[in-house]
């Protein structure tokens, strides 16, 4: 009989760009029961470079439904103060710079001048339809994204922790991914990888919402030196918890966020409870 998997770290990543709700609270259950399964320590890392929506409340947020859930973690900012002074992405901002320098220096970046609702305009599926690819504009522009020059036909691999190797093809839905947006900030994509490079995280829980993500950094990863301890990893997609009609639940969703919940009178084991939609 083989030996059971034991992991050094794994990772609670949320954005506060809203109060968390039922979804997020059944991630977090499930990653904490996954840690003492493997043996991983948690880090909690906030996700917070989405600046225009992110907010000291929605931020506070995390720390009060951790606690309030009794969902524990090993390592990362104990409150928001800790979390603003040392883990704030904004942190970090030097190593998110140095890979995109190295992916400039490599060649396999390209500028990109298109808005979101050009891209809805000319692409039915919503996918990148290639506008820019071509232009030769120059990456030092104002008001232009970095994307990355993908190759859809390349193989990529992934150690999945509950289930067979995966190998396949980059989604058609990340084609020429963003790693640099227009307001000059890192992408998800590039700074999610290099935060799980820098703290070494060989255990990547998420939603199954977040797969073509995952190919994403995968497909990074090749391009980046030390790319291969996020291409060694494990990773569990789990279920969705939905709407009543299979939908994702948002974080405009008042009615399912923690807080809401709390100040309708609802304990922990409440609300743990209420997790039957589980798709």
């Amino acid at each position: 009989m083989s030996s059971p998997l034991t992991f050094r770290r794994t990772r609670i990543a949320p954005t506060p760009s809203g109060y968390l709700h039922l979804g997020n609270a059944w991630s977090l259950k499930l990653t904490a029961g996954l840690t003492r399964r493997t043996g991983a320590n948690i880090l909690l890392r906030i996700d917070d470079l989405d600046r225009e929506r992110v907010e000291e409340p929605y931020v506070q947020d995390i720390f009060d439904t951790l606690h309030f859930l009794d969902i524990p973690w090993d390592e990362g900012p104990r409150a928001r103060a800790d979390f603003e002074r040392t883990w704030s992405q904004l942190r970090r901002m030097d190593l998110y710079r140095r890979s995109l320098e190295e992916l400039r220096q490599q060649g396999v970046l390209f500028a990109c001048a298109c808005s979101r609702t050009q891209i809805a305009r000319e692409s039915a599926g919503g996918e990148y339809p290639g506008t820019c690819r071509d232009k030769g504009l120059s990456l030092d522009m104002p008001d232009v994204s970095w994307r990355v020059r993908t190759d859809i036909g390349k193989e990529l691999t992934m150690q999945q922790l509950d289930a067979p190797v995966f190998k396949g093809l980059l989604d058609r839905s990340v084609k020429d991914f963003v790693v640099r947006k227009k307001d000059g900030y890192p992408a998800y994509q590039l700074t999610s990888l290099v935060d799980d490079l820098h703290f070494g995280v060989d255990l990547i829980v998420r939603g199954r919402d977040l797969w073509s993500s995952t190919l994403a950094q995968l497909y990074l990863a090749d391009l980046l030196p030390g790319g291969t301890a996020f291409t060694n990893a494990i990773f569990h997609h789990h279920a969705l918890f939905t709407n009543a009609d299979g939908s994702k639940l948002s974080k405009s969703a008042g009615a399912a966020s923690i807080q809401f919940l709390r100040r309708e009178g609802k304990t922990p084991a409440g609300i743990f409870g209420m997790m039957g939609q589980i798709q």
